[in-house]
């Protein structure tokens, strides 16, 4: 578990273990994982080693942040994909066309985050490094596939499948493997990793602008390939530090359930996938909170630019609302990311609620700005506290489920907030038709937030209240053992 104190070593006499490929440049202490946190991290008098808070784990983080920027830079840039396939494909003799084309992006979008359950399970099995290049190798065949389509229908299946697809199993593995090299820092280092997807989302349009007038659409795609084929080359980086006996039983744990399912003796989904960590009681409610928020977290960057297209008309620089979420999104990641570093344990919870305090009510601002540069500062404030909720999202698992378990924790996660992220926008644009306009729609989106922020507050309090338990039956568990052997020296 990753907690904001060290643990003491109580390994004496153990030597160290070697020093791993890569380049860290430090030996870090060696420790045993007691389960005096409440969870469990393996086998008791296991050791496992520090993370070595550096060293080759930078040149992880920076790969990580790569991921991070081309799998959402290239979603959030959507929109200018979107025109251009609407362009490419005909769409003025086939009203329809814009209802067929939105499936594509929307496919893509929610297919990313529903298939993450099935990635961690991969994850476990086969190791980030081999899901991850697995993953973008998947993604370069989806998007250069959609680069020869004639029609709008094959997309559905080369993008918002395939590319989709890759782009899951490439991005979940790049938010487990900053554990393996980071603990006091991972706050941090989470921030700059997620907020590579800021940077990519600032400066993506501007370039795919570019070049589809000088490119077309299809030409356009193959040079996003490059993008894919990097990510490839990254993903070779995810060599885990955690290369000890206990990550090895794990793997060979999981290789075995992939044989069996592979011979078709069918294992049990219970077998294959962790659904003990619901037991964590702080981590089931973390886990309905956050999809609860997120009905409403995303209608506004869905439907913002239409809205500033009818109540600003006579505005000529619409675009910079949403550069200005990307600018402070990014902002927000790195302070936030590093302010969670000294938030001790489960309470980096609070900074999420704060986040979705604050998105709920810049949400139902929205409608009351009357002049552009009132708008401009709620999308400011709502782009800073955007990177407060996703930076520290890798951290807050962590500390509810600890290192072992992060993977399936994080993946059961996303596979939740793939369905208000798929239902919200739909649900304001219904009520914009039938109502002539935004205003009600977004006043309904802020208030998913504050309900599941109000859920979240309870988080730390019911962890703590589990770990209690957890550890006084586990202690009249090592009490009841200790009798029955001393009853037996006795005997004997």
């Amino acid at each position: 578990m990753v907690t904001a104190q060290e643990e003491p070593s109580s390994g004496r006499g153990m030597k160290p273990s070697p020093q791993p490929e890569g380049g860290v440049s430090s030996q870090p202490a060696e420790r045993l994982e007691m389960p005096a946190d409440g969870e469990a991290q393996g086998s008791p008098g296991r050791p496992v080693p520090e993370p070595p808070e550096g060293g080759w784990g930078w040149v992880v983080m920076l790969a990580a942040m790569w991921c991070n920027g081309s799998v959402f830079g290239i979603q959030n840039a959507c929109g200018v994909l979107f025109v251009s396939m609407l362009e490419t494909f005909d769409s003025k003799d086939n009203k329809a066309m814009v209802f067929k084309t939105a499936w594509v992006s929307s496919l893509s979008m929610g297919m990313i985050f529903f298939c993450c359950p099935i990635v961690s399970v991969f994850t476990d099995i086969f190791g980030c490094r081999k899901t991850a290049v697995a993953g973008a190798a998947i993604g370069f065949i989806g998007l250069m596939s959609s680069s020869f389509v004639s029609s709008i229908e094959p997309l559905y299946l080369t993008y918002g499948i395939i590319f989709a697809c890759g782009c899951s199993f490439t991005y979940q593995p790049s938010l487990v493997i900053l554990g393996h090299y980071f603990k006091k820092r991972l706050g941090l280092v989470n921030g700059i990793v997620t907020a590579g997807s800021s940077v990519f989302t600032i400066l993506l349009p501007f370039l795919l602008r570019v070049l589809i007038d000088n490119l077309g659409l299809f030409n356009t795609l193959r040079v996003l390939c490059i993008f894919m084929f990097v990510l490839f080359l990254a993903g070779f980086s995810y060599k885990p530090f955690h290369g000890d006996a206990k990550y090895k039983d794990n793997q060979q744990k999981g290789e075995k359930k992939f044989f069996l399912f592979s011979r078709r003796k069918f294992s049990p989904p219970k077998k294959i996938f962790n659904f003990s960590i619901f037991k964590a009681r702080g981590y089931s409610v973390w886990a309905f909170g956050i999809p609860l928020a997120l009905f409403g977290y995303f209608v506004p960057y869905v439907h913002l630019m239409n809205h500033i297209k009818e109540r600003f008309a006579d505005e000529s620089n619409k675009e910079v609302t949403l550069m200005c979420i990307g600018i402070t999104s990014g902002v927000g990641r790195l302070v936030f990311g590093r302010i969670a570093d000294f938030v001790p344990g489960v309470k980096k919870v609070y900074l999420q609620v704060i986040s979705f305090l604050f998105i709920g009510l810049m949400s139902m601002m929205i409608p009351l700005c009357n002049v552009f540069g009132a708008l401009i500062a709620v999308c400011l404030f709502m782009g800073l506290f955007d990177g407060c909720f996703i930076s520290i999202m890798a951290p807050i698992a962590f500390e509810l489920v600890g290192a072992q378990d992060v993977s399936q924790a994080i993946g059961f996660l996303l596979g939740f907030m793939s369905i208000p992220m798929t239902v919200g926008p739909p649900i304001a644009g219904l009520l914009r038709d039938h109502l002539g306009s935004y205003d009600v729609a977004f006043y309904l989106a802020g208030i998913p937030p504050l309900l599941g922020g109000a859920v979240l507050c309870a988080v730390p309090w019911i962890h703590e209240k589990w770990k209690q338990k957890e550890m006084s039956i586990r202690g009249e568990e090592k009490l009841e053992k200790m009798l029955e052997n001393h009853s037996r020296v006795h005997q004997g």
